[in-house]
């Protein structure tokens, strides 16, 4: 057999893809579970978006788009940012999900052997993208003191030779923090500075509770922001999102979309104009509330089991706790707590290496019912121990 390419070593599976694929067979034997792993909202697709994705296969829209998108899609993700703010039309590119995105950025940016600076801890498809193209993610540890979040001087502090850009999230995944609009200009300033490139994964953008999130186009048109149609549009399934790139990377984005994925799903596009319809964004509104509500419910409840969360998460819809009070093995806990207490939640060996084994993400993308539910179970199981 001809040997496996050698970046497939430094590429490393999902931990929490084994807690859910132990809890779907419990779950097929009978067993209730929590589902507090999951990343993913768990309302169906606004009706209005799904209908209009009916009304575009019955009106025949089955054949390919341009590679940067449906025009008229790529003008309404324009429209919807506020007007200080509003790219051209021309600089947003409509991809597979934001995965898509990012894929298409690094592509465009990275030569083997460039650094890409990101936080620790982090989502981890971010540092295996930068490796699938032969890159390096540098991780830079981060704690409570900086909301979890890199800032501009741990940027100047690790900025290297080789290093080409930064890549933020904000709200974040696993930690749910906000980089504040300070910070972010302060951030801007300082990779231009640098002579690098800044991209911020703004995904969960939506799902901020409190002052609304600002987005990095209101500091500079030469950054980098992707934003997604799964996490507050809830349509994680039909694998649509954007970029929003500087004018200069547009014909380069362009070359690179039709080669590597020729366009997006055009179904999913037609059905994606529906989401900005008024009627779509109070549903999403409503949800948001939801979601809100959840967070208030969840983080003071784990915090009285004993978990630790210092800063309390102003989006998304995750709670990174450091459950050191029980434990220095998470992942050892996540499999017990799923065994014994019928309750998934993530280790955090997937989000990095920082204090990763002391730290769990719980995903409140579950009813109150069933929170309230998994609370007692966990209540019960930290009795027993």
């Amino acid at each position: 057999m001809k040997p496996f390419a050698r970046r497939l070593n430094r590429i490393e599976p999902f931990h929490v893809m084994d807690i859910l694929a132990r809890a779907r067979a419990m779950e097929a034997q009978g067993r209730s579970i929590i589902h507090m792993e999951i990343g993913e909202p768990d309302f169906p697709t606004a009706a209005g978006i799904v209908q209009a994705g009916i009304a575009a296969l019955r009106a025949g829209h089955t054949h390919y788009t341009p590679a940067l998108g449906l025009p008229e899609l790529r003008a309404a993700i324009a429209a919807s940012y506020p007007a200080r703010a509003r790219p051209d039309p021309e600089r947003v590119v409509v991809t597979p999900g934001a995965s898509g995105a990012l894929q298409l950025i690094f592509a465009a940016l990275i030569n083997p052997g460039d650094q890409v600076l990101m936080a620790d801890p982090g989502y981890p498809c971010n540092r295996h993208f930068v490796r699938l193209f032969e890159g390096e993610a540098a991780s830079i540890p981060v704690d409570a003191s900086t909301a979890y979040q890199l800032n501009a001087d741990l940027i100047r502090r690790h900025w290297t030779k080789r290093t080409v850009a930064v890549l933020l999230a904000s709200p974040s995944n696993p930690t749910g923090t906000l980089i504040s609009g300070d910070e972010m200009a302060e951030i801007v300033r300082a990779v231009a500075e640098l002579g690098g490139v800044l991209i911020v994964d703004e995904i969960y953008h939506g799902l901020v509770y409190g002052e609304a999130a600002v987005t990095a186009l209101s500091h500079s048109p030469e950054v980098f922001v992707v934003n997604s149609f799964s996490k507050y549009y809830g349509m994680t399934g039909w694998r649509l999102g954007w970029l929003v790139a500087p004018t200069a990377y547009i014909p380069s984005i362009d070359k690179l979309a039709q080669n590597i994925f020729l366009a997006s799903s055009t179904v999913a596009q037609h059905a994606a104009l529906a989401a900005f319809s008024p009627v779509v964004q109070r549903e999403l509104a409503q949800r948001r509330d939801i979601f809100r509500e959840r967070r208030d419910y969840l983080l003071p409840s784990l915090r009285e089991l004993g978990f630790i969360i210092p800063v309390v998460p102003a989006g998304a819809f995750y709670l990174y706790a450091d459950c050191s009070s029980f434990t220095d093995d998470s992942q050892a806990l996540a499999l017990d707590l799923l065994e014994r207490a019928g309750v998934a939640v993530t280790p955090g060996l997937d989000f990095g290496s920082h204090h990763a084994a002391r730290h769990a993400r719980f995903s409140y993308a579950n009813t109150l019912e069933n929170l309230r539910e998994g609370v007692s179970r966990l209540r019960g199981y930290f009795t027993k121990i």
